[in-house]
């Protein structure tokens, strides 16, 4: 039988020494960090969770999703066991606020990076508008599309409930921005099948100084003034009007970017044929455009055989890039013989120009509740 009557001293360990051994092996947590918990009592608008830490820890409704939720019976359950956010370090009773929000924010972002590197194509439901744009969410998080990149012919204002395709144009955490093209990605959807070479039938949509722009099957692209006609022409008013239909021929497809370059220059039998013949520059267009063809592959042919002989080089005969750096002249003395991109650059407004109306994409840290009093008394 076991003497139950035994001293500290026969024991060896008090009181004392077994509080000294809890404060050694107490867990010290910091904001930031990401810890599992157990749910052991949802309250009303929040939930006390057993982190392993001396006093409870509470996380408020608020905080348990990135998307909203009534009642804290949506998220959690009673002893449930889950990864947590700690959000603030400890108040004057040691109790941490956690959340499961940052977690999913911090995986959101991570999920539109990899979206992002690998130039997806994904769907989302317009859910507002606003002045600049509209408003979507990719991954829970709020997604902007400026106005110049939605390719509707539809008010702004009746896109709300609409699913688009969508291409990423911008996904920067550090400035809580993310940033999307519908154009691009209907672009991207049309481009694939399209060629280089294809004579096409399109409605002029638009007419500007520098040139037309074409839709071609709910697309839009642009026959630059210098791709209307081999002679000189001074505004494009004086070839085309709006609404016309035209047969065109694409020459560049720059799914980067989203844009369709197209011709009718090369389509003309003779320099001038779109100013003074057009329907015969119509009815050759084909014929023509197989010889644009012929050309563009005799010079891809030309370009290989060009390049075949460099690739026998041996090892040897490549002399290391150090050794001619003298001679190659600084990148300044080469920039005036480099061409300015085409004119319609500073047409289409870059994602950026209207950051003073694009939203975050997650709420700032002003919105996270302190913890509720009844917790803290």
């Amino acid at each position: 039988m076991v003497n139950q009557n035994l001293t500290a001293t026969e024991i060896g360990f008090t009181h004392e020494d077994f509080a000294a051994l809890l404060d050694k092996y107490d867990y010290h947590f910091s904001p930031g960090d990401v810890v599992p918990g157990t749910v052991f009592s949802i309250e009303p608008r929040g939930a006390l969770i057993d982190i392993g830490a001396k006093t409870a820890a509470y996380i408020p409704i608020q905080e348990m999703s990135i998307n909203r939720v009534d009642s804290p019976e949506e998220v959690l359950q009673s002893n449930e066991t889950r990864e947590f956010f700690i959000l603030t370090d400890e108040n004057e009773d040691g109790q941490l606020t956690l959340s499961i929000r940052r977690i999913e924010y911090m995986r959101a972002w991570e999920r539109v990076r990899q979206l992002q590197a690998e130039d997806a194509t994904v769907r989302s439901g317009v859910f507002a508008t606003n002045r600049g744009g509209a408003l979507v969410r990719i991954e829970g998080l709020r997604g902007f599309i400026p106005g110049s990149h939605i390719s509707t012919r539809k008010p702004k204002e009746e896109l709300v409930g609409e699913d688009l395709p969508l291409k990423f144009l911008e996904v920067d955490e550090e400035r809580n921005r993310l940033v999307l093209s519908h154009r691009r990605a209907l672009v991207e959807r049309k481009m694939n099948r399209l060629e280089v070479g294809e004579v096409v039938i399109g409605t002029v949509r638009g007419i500007k100084p520098y040139g037309a722009f074409i839709d071609i099957g709910g697309v839009s692209g642009l026959l630059h003034i210098s791709e209307i006609s081999h002679e000189h022409i001074d505004t494009p008013h004086s070839v085309f009007n709006v609404n016309d239909e035209v047969k065109v021929m694409i020459i560049d497809l720059d799914a980067e970017r989203g844009r369709i370059s197209l011709s009718t220059k090369q389509l003309e039998p003779e320099p001038g044929d779109m100013i003074k013949n057009r329907d015969l520059v119509y009815d050759k267009a084909e014929e023509m455009a197989a010889k644009y063809r012929e050309q563009l592959l005799a010079k891809q042919q030309g370009a290989t055989a060009a390049a075949a002989p460099a690739e026998t080089l041996a090892d040897e005969d490549i002399p290391p890039a150090t050794e001619v750096d003298e001679d190659i002249p600084p990148a300044a003395e080469l920039e005036e013989d480099i061409p300015v991109v085409a004119a319609i650059e500073t047409e289409i407004p870059a994602a950026t120009e209207t950051e003073e109306e694009i939203p975050a994409a997650t709420e700032t840290e002003e919105e996270i509740p302190p913890v509720p009093a009844a917790i803290e008394e």
